[in-house]
């Protein structure tokens, strides 16, 4: 009886494990099915791209060129998943930050001016957000080499904003919506300030810094700018804004003095004209004609030649002229391009961020090819951390060492650890509107003792020494402070140096145009901190040159896709054909609270994704207009 009971009870177990076991077996096969069924629905959508004559773009024999910009413009892209890319076409959803190449709109506008197709360029820029008046210049000179073919350009829109409309004025014509809007307000740098804030919440701060002009950490030591700081700001603002103003007098043919109207100005110019601000901007000859969207659409077919409208967006146009797979030739000597972009981190770092880790070895990638004979570092960053900062300038160091001369060309930032990366350059090329300078290094980090006291909690406990147990729920020491101020003013000694070995000057000169303060590339030109003012061809040629290359192909060193990722890259811009054109919302939709919560958490997240080991940071926090 007992040896019964104990063989069912021994079998019990092994019936569950089957049942189990099964279970689990016919999910897997279940999961794989579903795999296998994405994979291959998704592989036939790409063959089916790829045969069908039906969906392939043509571009018209007689049409108009959009330029329909919907993004930020920068150097380069941050790094989005293309199964991701591939799931927001398939569903016409919009990303939440569209980003488009500056390269990308150069070679369409180059490519079209030699296109007997195109008849005509539109500009309609409503949904370009983001850019800065150095890529601005780029884009513009490309506009000025296109009317030299004597084909016209047409800026339309149903209203601009500052940027756009700096585009449109190298247009022949701009035309306005008679309900549309455009008014000029200049340049401006305006921060949200938490001292009064954090000293309520009883939080603790600790900020180490060099420089009489380093205000990346004012607004947590303040309530309110410093003189020191308007100071500094009101001057570049200022060189910018009078490029702006000087520029667009010169496209449009009026006089300069056609800005910087007061409010009263403003609003006796609106009573004359009922308040009809489209009405407003055609008086101030800022525009040339008001037009509906049906007589645009006349018009603009009249300029292509043809009796039905034809036209052409700027993402199809360039799917034609791009090659899918880039062909780099193997013969010839090559001039690398590095793009280095956006905020300076510690370690590996996906494209559109700075990596101290990732960028090194871009350089060091460029280093060991050997039809690389000169390497372009385009740098267009407000800064970081300084540890990783440093960690790129010896990999510059190693490739002068190794023969290759390194030429920094600077885009709309090159400021603080920006400058730092630019500095052991051979030449430092720069617009006159880039951002640069703020040479300064500052810390700091926040503790919590008071306020969880007043919540109840404490710390407490026992250590070796007395460096043990430093941390957020702890007093910081007198001495702690003095150690931690030590760091960051040989950090700034470690940056002046830099400088001061590699444009020849002494310490005291670079001390005296340091101290954190920005610059604009007009301006540090003149000082020594650049060499030449030019553009990214510029310095391209500067390195073909210090590399005595009587001809060479440019390459792009940038992190390799996987074969899965270039399969799926591939696939998205090969599906694109399928889709209806994005209707998404106008950057002017977004509502006053959104737009007031989104700012917060953008000065708080520059600052949280910091991550030097040593907290110790070259970052120009108020460069951004």
């Amino acid at each position: 009886m007992n040896e019964q009971t104990s063989t069912n009870t021994s079998k019990k177990p092994s019936r569950i494990g089957r049942l189990f076991s099964s279970i689990f077996s016919l999910l897997n096969t279940l999961r794989k099915t579903i795999v296998n069924l994405v994979f291959f629905t998704i592989l036939l959508v790409f063959i089916l791209a790829l045969t069908s004559d039906n969906d392939k773009i043509i571009v018209p024999n007689e049409t108009a060129l959009v330029l329909n910009i919907r993004g930020d413009v920068v150097e380069q892209k941050q790094l989005v998943d293309p199964l991701d890319s591939f799931v927001n076409e398939a569903f016409n959803q919009t990303p939440q930050n569209q980003e488009v190449l500056l390269n990308d709109i150069v070679d369409v506008i180059k490519h079209a001016k030699n296109d007997d197709r195109v008849k005509v360029l539109v500009l309609k820029l409503e949904r370009m957000t983001g850019s800065g008046l150095t890529k601005l210049d780029v884009i513009a000179k490309q506009l000025i080499d296109f009317k030299a073919s004597g084909k016209k350009i047409i800026a339309t829109g149903d209203q601009y904003d500052q940027n756009q409309y700096y585009l449109a004025s190298f247009a022949d014509e701009v035309w306005l919506n008679p309900n549309g809007y455009l008014l000029l307000d200049g340049y401006g740098r305006y921060q949200l300030y938490f001292k009064s804030a954090l000293d309520k919440l009883e939080i603790s701060q600790h900020i180490f810094r060099v420089g009489t002009y380093k205000s990346a950490v004012e607004p947590y030591m303040r309530d309110d700018m410093s003189d020191a700081a308007k100071e500094a700001n009101k001057a570049w603002l200022d060189e910018l804004w009078v490029h702006y103003k000087n520029n667009v007098a010169k496209q449009r043919g009026f006089s300069v003095n056609n800005f910087d109207e007061s409010l009263s100005d403003i609003i006796t110019k609106l009573r004359a004209v009922d308040g009809k601000i489209a009405d407003y901007a055609l008086n101030n000859q800022w525009v040339d004609h008001l037009k509906t969207r049906e007589q645009e659409l006349s018009d603009l077919t009249a300029l292509v030649g043809t009796e039905k409208y034809q036209h052409i967006g700027f993402e199809d146009y360039l799917k034609t002229i791009k090659p899918i797979f880039p062909i780099v030739n193997p013969t010839t000597a090559k001039v690398a391009i590095v793009v280095a972009k956006g905020t300076i981190l510690d370690g590996k770092q996906k494209p559109g961020t700075i990596g101290g880790d990732s960028t090194a070895a871009l350089l060091k990638k460029a280093r060991e090819n050997k039809q690389v004979k000169a390497v372009v570092l385009r740098v267009d960053s407000p800064g970081g951390s300084a540890y990783a900062s440093d960690i790129i300038r010896q990999e510059i160091e190693l490739l002068k060492k190794s023969g290759k001369p390194v030429v920094a060309s600077m885009g709309t930032y090159a400021a603080s650890g920006g400058y730092w990366i630019s500095a052991p350059a051979d030449k430092i090329i720069a617009a006159p509107t880039t951002i640069t300078g703020s040479i300064g290094i500052f810390g700091f980090f926040m503790t919590f003792e008071n306020t969880l006291s007043k919540l109840g909690i404490h710390t407490d406990g026992v250590a070796t020494t007395e460096f043990a147990g430093v941390g957020l729920t702890r007093e910081i020491t007198p001495q702690m402070h003095e150690i931690f101020q030590m760091g960051i003013e040989r950090g700034y000694k470690d940056f002046i140096t830099l400088v001061a070995n590699n444009r020849n000057l002494t310490l005291e000169e670079v001390d005296t145009i340091a101290q954190g303060r920005v610059w604009t590339g007009s301006k540090a030109k003149e000082l020594g901190l650049i060499d030449d003012l030019g553009d990214m061809n510029d310095a391209i040629n500067i390195a073909a040159e210090l590399a005595k290359l009587d001809s060479f192909d440019t390459l792009i060193v940038e992190k390799e896709l996987s074969p899965r990722d270039q399969f799926l890259e591939s696939l998205v811009g090969q599906a694109l054909v399928y889709l209806p054109e994005e209707t998404g919302t106008s950057p002017y939709s977004t509502g006053p609270i959104k737009k007031l919560l989104n700012k917060l958490a953008a000065e708080f997240s520059a600052v949280e994704q910091l991550n030097d080991p040593q907290g110790i940071y070259s970052l120009c926090l108020t460069c951004e207009i």
